[in-house]
């Protein structure tokens, strides 16, 4: 299943307008044609003029700007300078070249650029909280038969512009620039909680950072933090409705981190009890979306789950149960040919629960 990110609906809230934000770069990572032209809106009275950050920060397109590493092609972080060249990037990821990745220059050491860092912390700070307000009618341009324009806000959304940014640092390896830059986009949402509450928007977007941090943790093998990221993401993601497919999804696939993280901990009772949570999550939701292909696939997906931990606590009877169970499911599966990409998923899955059948024949 495609995620689908929790801040493509968000809009920050001291903005009261209805204007659709930039797609997020999460779900979307072709890039939009952007640009200064005028848009007229429905009514004819009004263009508006997309935004156009000059670092090419904005919500309609990404280019890599003064302030971005060049290696991981997001903002700075731990900014660090070649010595002798200058030129500058990310400490994590400077320091596996030998070369400068830009003129070839020998690094012969590598300097802390202490004031470059702090422009970058002062660029994230604000640049996403801009808002240009709309000037009086005086004071706007005109486009064509003296239609009024509309500066659109210059920033992104403030949890995209930071997921970007994590996202961008997670793919190139640069862990510690993606947790820091999910740490403030989850410090900003329990800030609104505090204001508002638990709304179901808000849950869903701090569940989903809460496993993204999970996933950086579990990628530098800190297994008790990622964890613990695991557990409040399913905190959050348990209290929103069973009918929408990507919060079940993420909530289930979270449960299913934690049930992997214990099993490779040897904890084979404790991982049996999170599959069988996550399994149930997947049952619930092909009750409200039966016909959905991706759903009964993730069904049989945790049927071998949980198959394997019952193995491995000598529940051999229940595995094989449950190995068959999932390999009915699969054979009765119906896929559209444009649907390929699930039907590789189903022969894959497919041939791991024979394999398993097979070994204790």
């Amino acid at each position: 299943m495609t995620p689908v990110c929790p801040f493509v609906k968000a809009s920050r809230p001291d903005d009261g307008s209805s204007r659709k934000s930039g797609d997020c770069p999460i779900k979307h990572g072709a890039e939009h044609e952007g640009g200064g032209k005028a848009k007229k809106e429905c009514s004819g009275e009004s263009a508006t003029v997309s935004p156009k950050c000059p670092f090419g920060y904005d919500s309609q397109t990404f280019k890599l700007g003064p302030l971005s590493c060049m290696i991981c092609q997001a903002l700075l972080f731990d900014c660090s300078k070649c010595v002798p060249c200058s030129h500058v990037y990310c400490k994590v990821c400077i320091s596996r070249f030998k070369d400068c990745p830009l003129c070839g220059a020998d690094v012969e050491k590598i300097e802390a650029d202490t004031d470059l860092q702090s422009v970058v912390d002062r660029f994230i700070d604000g640049h996403a909280r801009i808002k240009r307000s709309h000037v009086d009618m005086d004071k706007e341009g005109e486009v064509g038969e003296n239609k009024k324009v509309i500066y659109e806000d210059v920033s992104l959304e403030r949890g995209a512009f930071l997921v970007q940014q994590a996202m961008r640092a997670f793919r190139a390896q640069n862990v510690e620039s993606a947790k820091s830059r999910l740490g403030l986009c989850a410090e900003d949402i329990r800030g609104r909680i505090e204001t508002v509450g638990n709304t179901s928007e808000l849950c869903s977007q701090l569940g989903a950072v809460l496993g993204m941090l999970g996933d950086c943790c579990r990628a530098v093998g800190d297994a008790g933090s990622a964890v613990t990221y695991f557990e409040e993401s399913v905190e959050f993601l348990s209290k929103l409705s069973a009918a929408d497919l990507e919060i079940t999804h993420t909530l289930s696939v979270s449960l299913n981190k934690i049930g992997d993280l214990k099993y490779y901990d040897g904890d084979l009772e404790a991982a049996r009890s999170y599959y069988m949570r996550s399994l149930n999550v997947r049952c619930d939701a092909i009750k409200h979306h039966p016909s959905v292909p991706s759903q009964t696939l993730d069904v049989a997906v945790s049927l071998a789950k949980v198959a394997d931990a019952d193995r491995g606590v000598g529940n051999e009877d229940a595995a094989r149960d449950r190995f068959h169970e999932a390999i009915k499911i699969l054979e009765s599966l119906t896929l559209k040919p444009e649907e390929a990409g699930l039907e590789q998923r189903r022969l894959s899955v497919l041939e791991f629960l024979n394999n398993q059948l097979a070994e204790k024949v």
